[in-house]
């Protein structure tokens, strides 16, 4: 269900340089603080490990981190770094793989949960992080909210980056809530497009997933330092709890 395709030798090679600004101590630092925490001092599963931008910070932390991820490639990319072999990460899909043990602490981060194209596999997903779950564990997810009201009647796709060498544009398809991302960038002198497709969701839908997943709404910010979540806020860090703890 993951698109693998989207994330293979080429794309893992410059995957953290291009994504570069989500790899900054600023950054990358309010996220393992908050995810520690939410461990509770128990284990943690990441689904759509990647490259390892998390996981490994937070492994420093003491937290033990386990990770399922699709891409050979971006496994690749972690056990170069490191630390990264001391992660067990199996390679397979996170919206049905299950691995050995139970977690404190599921999460997703960075809108991974939209690599997912389909509703039946985000809902899959949300059952799966419950059946690793120990009771009163906690599924994380940071996603943004869908950017359709900045779409002027009738158009189909927004702009959301432009810098000298890399321009970036979403497009949608409200009748299927799919949404592909397209990257144009200059590499070696060469325009190149690297395009990923997703399915965006609404935090409502994603709190009915979870319902059905046995999980409830503890918490939803703006943002990893508990940024009230608002009407205009762009994206959300939903907390739902296992059932039963």
């Amino acid at each position: 269900m993951q698109y693998d395709g989207s994330f293979d030798e080429r794309a893992a090679a410059r995957y953290d340089e291009s994504s570069a600004e989500h790899f900054a101590p600023e950054v990358v630092a309010p996220i393992v603080d908050r995810l520690a925490e939410l461990a509770d001092g128990g284990r943690s599963l990441e689904f759509g490990i990647g490259t390892g931008r998390i996981a490994l910070p937070l492994a420093e932390r003491g937290v033990p981190v386990a990770g399922i991820e699709l891409s050979h490639a971006m496994v690749a990319r972690l056990r170069s770094k490191p630390g990264g072999e001391a992660i067990a990460v199996t390679i397979d899909d996170f919206a049905t793989t299950t691995v050995e043990g139970t977690f404190t602490l599921v999460y997703l981060v960075f809108n991974t949960i939209m690599n997912l194209t389909t509703q039946s596999a985000q809902v899959a997903c949300f059952r799966n992080a419950a059946a690793h779950l120990e009771p009163g564990g906690r599924f994380v997810i940071e996603v943004g909210v869908p950017g359709l009201r900045r779409l002027p009647p009738g158009e189909t796709a927004r702009v959301f980056h432009v810098s000298t060498e890399r321009w970036g544009i979403d497009e949608f398809d409200v009748a299927t809530q799919g949404l592909t991302s397209h990257h144009f960038e200059v590499v070696a002198g060469r325009l190149e497009r690297f395009s990923v497709p997703f399915r965006y969701v609404w935090p409502a839908e994603l709190d009915l997933m979870a319902e059905l997943a046995g999980l409830r709404l503890r918490d939803r910010w703006a943002g990893w330092q508990r940024e009230p979540f608002t009407a205009e806020s762009e994206q959300h860090v939903s907390v739902w709890e296992k059932v039963g703890g």
